[in-house]
């Protein structure tokens, strides 16, 4: 009885946290479906009259000339999330190996000092970094989005790997050379396999918070072709008047890309901890 009635308070307290962790989504949800701006005065905000009106507003957004906008904003986001992700695993993942298995002069300042870089906000570096881009005619482009989101993932995903590495064991890349292999190729037949869930979740990450990132895209970034998706959203929210229903609705669908990528990682990622495993 004691541990049916544990296990009844334990589903209660579930539900409890799932409610309320999904309640802000249900406001959102309800906004993006309701014909109107104005929220609806009620404690649990259900549309009476679901339309999709806002959702073709957000995607149907077109420029000056008629292209679509929406589109090209779109492609913005993805492209420079992506390139963001595999400019920080390119360069992460030799680094955190190198020091995870090498002994060398400067390897623990090195480290942390990648650190101590965890501890500012990429937007106190927002100054420099904009002289930087102006010096270099990288203002308003995707390239130079890329090199300054790089500057924060990059030191992050060395961070990550390198624990990573380090728990693999040295046996295994050993037992390779013995029978031929060299340095990287145990590096690379080994090592980056059993890695795979380290690498995904970093990844992973990596293209998140690029995807997220509003301050410095908003500061680098001036014409609406060039704009990526949060951004897009804080047009909708004026000084004067606010566009609740359109903002909801681009804030599902800037959402729905991120999760389906995440979903898709998901199942990759539980097959990867058991490749990874080491019988003993």
């Amino acid at each position: 009885m004691r541990r049916g009635g544990a296990e009844a308070l334990a589903h209660v307290a579930l539900v409890a946290a799932v409610a309320f962790a999904l309640y802000p989504v249900l406001w959102v949800v309800s906004l993006a479906l309701s014909p109107t701006d104005a929220p609806s005065p009620s404690a649990l905000p259900l549309p009476t009259d679901p339309s999709t009106v806002h959702f073709a507003e957000v995607l149907g957004t077109r420029d000056a000339d008629g292209a679509w906008l929406f589109g090209r904003q779109l492609f913005n986001s993805v492209m420079i999330a992506t390139a963001t992700s595999l400019v920080a695993i390119a360069i992460a993942t030799p680094a955190a190996y190198a020091l995870a298995r090498f002994r060398f002069v400067g390897a623990e300042a090195g480290t942390k000092a990648l650190l101590a870089t965890q501890m500012f906000p990429g937007v106190a570096a927002a100054i420099p970094l904009y002289i930087l881009l102006d010096a270099l005619h990288l203002l308003d482009s995707a390239t130079g989005l890329v090199l300054v989101y790089a500057t924060t993932a990059v030191p992050f995903a060395i961070f990550q790997l390198r624990g990573a590495f380090e728990g693999i064991p040295r046996e295994l890349e050993e037992a390779a050379m013995v029978d031929g292999a060299t340095r990287f190729g145990a590096f690379v037949r080994v090592v980056l396999p059993a890695a795979r869930p380290a690498l995904a979740i970093t990844g992973l990450f990596a293209f998140m918070t690029a995807w997220n990132e509003f301050i410095l895209a908003a500061t680098f970034l001036s014409s609406e072709e060039s704009y990526t998706l949060p951004v897009v959203l804080q047009r909708y929210v004026g000084e004067y008047d606010a566009q609740w229903g359109a903002f909801a609705a681009g804030a599902i669908l800037v959402s729905v890309p991120v999760m389906a990528l995440f979903y898709a990682l998901q199942r990759n990622l539980v097959g990867g901890l058991t490749a990874g495993g080491v019988k003993g």
